[in-house]
Parts: C-alpha cells; structure tokens; sequence
C-alpha cells in the first residue's frame, strides 16, 4: 500500500512540476517566435508559429547601434561584478572572522540598509553623481552599483560555515591572516563566489533605472537602455518583432554566464559546498 501511495504522490508532483515548466517556457517560446514573425502578422494577431518566418527584427535590431550597447553593457557588467567579487567577499570573511571594534554594530546598520527602498536614494545618488562628475559616463553605474549589501551577507554565512579549524592549521604553518584568506580560504569558497558572479552580472546587465538617471549621450547607452530607445522609434506601429528580438538578444550572454559558471553554482542554503 504504502509503494502505491509513493506512486501516486510522485505522479502527482511530477504532473505539478510538468504543468510549471510549461507555464514558465510558453512565455518564453512565445518570445522567441514572436521575434521570427512578419510586422503584418504580429499585428493581424497570427498564430502561435510564424506563418512566415522572417529576420526583419534582427535585422533592424542589429542594424541599430546594438554592437556598441552590447558592448557597453558587458564592458560595465564585468567591471562592476569583479569589483563586487572583491569587496562583497573580503567584506563577508571580515564580518564573519575578524573580531574588531562596532562588528556587530557595522552589521546591523548594513542589515537595515537592505530595507531602504532603492527609489529613495535615486536622487541622493544623483546629486552625488553630478558633484564627482561623473554624469554621461560608465563611472556613474560602477560607481553606484560597486558593492551590494545582499552579497556580503550571503558570504558572511557562507564564511560562518567554514571549519575553523582549516584557518587554525594555515595559522600554525605560519600563514598571516590575509595569507589563509587568499590561499586556504578563498579557493574552497569557489563556489559561493561563483553563486556571487551571476547574480551580480545578471544584476548589471539587466539595470535600466540607473543608466536611464545618469546616461544620456546614445554611444553611451547600456543594452536596456538603448533598447527601450530603439522600441520607441517604432512606437506609432507594432513593432514586436523588434522588442522581442531584442529581448532574445540581451539574454545570450547570461546563458553565456551560467553554463560557464554552472559547475561551481550553488543555493544560498548550501553554504558548505566545495569544503574539502
């Protein structure tokens, strides 16, 4: 009796799991054929597959300034993913191991950082931009996006996990504390730091509030950005063959991310993965 009901209950949540995969890739095949679809059939309605198949979108999206965005965007993304690699781990393995004065404090106040509404430093952040300015420039988006709150606290965890008494024996072999951080800890938190990368870049890559406040010069958009302009030179007509092969365009290089980084992908609850 009870292998029936085991039977009957993975049916039942594979049926379910079924059921969400189609519901979650519908969406995005309807995407990907949408952007294969002729203006006039778009705009007649059509079906669910082109009746003609056509490039027209891709061709008017890479005919744009899509090179230089696409450009723009990685360029940003890296910079600013390396950068937050650095600070938001280092940052993490100080919360979690380095006993000094107002940690705890210094946590706390982070923590309640995370509550605060992005909307409402927009201005703040504006004001401060133009003062350096840095206004119309790449800058702007590293500059305000170099570290994130999240991530710290997500490494934190993962360094609490971390056996002690691995540091304790790269201490009596005479590392320094720096030393264990770079050459003990550091290579068995591969892949918390990789976890990191992605979201970080996919992050980046997706932003559209920031460089819409702080860019305004075309050769200079972020993929989003020059995107959206893109779509409203087409907006007295139906252009979705264009948006949705944009669309398909931008997220080539986060596929790109997470097979090279799916290896070392983790859970945020897996916090011991890769100790040795």
């Amino acid at each position: 009796m009870m292998g029936k009901k085991n039977t009957r209950l993975k049916a039942i949540v594979y049926t379910l799991l079924i059921f969400y995969c189609l519901l979650t890739l519908v969406p995005f095949a309807w995407s990907i054929l949408t952007s294969f679809k002729t203006t006039a059939e778009i705009a007649g309605g059509g079906t669910f597959l082109p009746q003609e198949w056509s490039t027209s979108g891709y061709q008017k999206v890479f005919g744009s300034k899509l090179p230089t965005w696409v450009m723009n965007s990685l360029v940003v993304a890296l910079i600013t993913t390396l950068i937050n690699l650095v600070v938001n781990t280092m940052a993490g393995y100080a919360l979690a191991r380095i006993d000094f004065r107002g940690r705890k404090l210094l946590f706390s106040f982070l923590l309640a950082l995370i509550m605060v509404p992005a909307q409402v430093t927009m201005i703040p952040l504006y004001i401060v931009i133009t003062n350096l300015g840095l206004i119309d420039t790449h800058w702007s988006i590293i500059f305000t996006m170099m570290f994130n709150i999240a991530y710290i606290f997500m490494m934190r965890q993962f360094f609490i996990n971390f056996p002690r008494d691995v540091e304790e024996a790269a201490t009596m072999d005479g590392l320094s504390k720096i030393g264990t951080f770079f050459r003990i800890v550091l290579p068995n938190a591969k892949a918390a730091v990789a976890t990191q990368a992605v979201f970080v870049f996919m992050g980046v890559w997706n932003e559209f509030m920031k460089p819409l406040l702080f860019i305004s010069s075309p050769d200079k958009y972020m993929l989003t950005q020059g995107l959206n302009a893109l779509a409203k030179t087409f907006r007295n007509a139906t252009a979705w063959d264009v948006i949705m092969a944009g669309a398909i365009v931008s997220i080539i290089p986060i596929f790109i991310i997470y097979i090279v980084l799916n290896k070392y992908f983790i859970t945020t609850n897996d916090q011991t993965a890769g100790i040795k």
